[in-house]
């Protein structure tokens, strides 16, 4: 008999976010970089596939994206020009929602993390994990339920591109940082491959 998805009862597909224009990489897809002899966009399909029990989709704008990992659904910002928040509004119209979402810069956000934040949509409608970083909780490591998709288009529509600008319209759980942290150091966990040092510094934790 099949394993049961760890997110059950709540069924919930991944969407890796891969918008940007990695600038501080010199435009190259950092996604594709290795990290452990590993493609971190290989690193992330295989936690949320694990996480999940389906195949996540991919959300890039880049006309090659198609290529990147084939056989995974590819789909582009349906709301042109509203950056982060873009990004995650077409995870949720996409996917459709409940979704997980993570960004394809971060090559180590274990699976056990995104069942987590999966199984808290049944009491929420965003759910977060707390970090040490400058917002206080990681938004592009989160899952979403289909309540968001209304404040997210408002938010973009008055401007409001921050990926947390819909917050205060809709059920938000953060995971403490003591949870958080029985998963990993918050720093490794969350980290960022933005530029070649990053990706230096990730491959010297491995």
């Amino acid at each position: 008999m099949p394993s049961t998805p760890a997110t059950d009862p709540v069924r919930v597909r991944g969407a890796i976010l891969a918008g940007g224009a990695a600038r501080r990489f010199g435009g190259r897809p950092k996604g594709l970089e290795l990290v452990g002899g590993v493609r971190i966009l290989d690193r992330i399909v295989g936690a949320l596939e694990e996480a999940t029990g389906l195949p996540p989709i991919l959300v890039a704008n880049d006309p090659g994206a198609a290529r990147w990992r084939p056989g995974l659904r590819v789909v582009p910002d349906r709301i042109a020009e509203a950056g982060t928040l873009g990004g995650l509004h077409a995870a949720v119209v996409e996917a459709p929602a409940p979704v997980l979402c993570v960004a394809w810069d971060m090559p180590f956000v274990p699976a056990g993390l995104l069942a987590r934040l999966a199984r808290g949509l049944a009491q929420a409608d965003a759910v977060l994990p707390a970090s040490g970083g400058r917002r206080g909780m990681e938004p592009l490591c989160a899952a979403y339920g289909p309540a968001v998709r209304g404040p997210i288009e408002a938010a973009i529509a008055r401007g409001d591109f921050r990926a947390i600008a819909f917050h205060d319209q809709v059920r938000v759980d953060i995971l403490s940082e003591d949870e958080v942290r029985s998963f990993g150091p918050p720093g490794r966990l969350f980290f960022n491959v933005n530029t070649v040092d990053d990706l230096r510094t990730a491959n010297a934790e491995l």
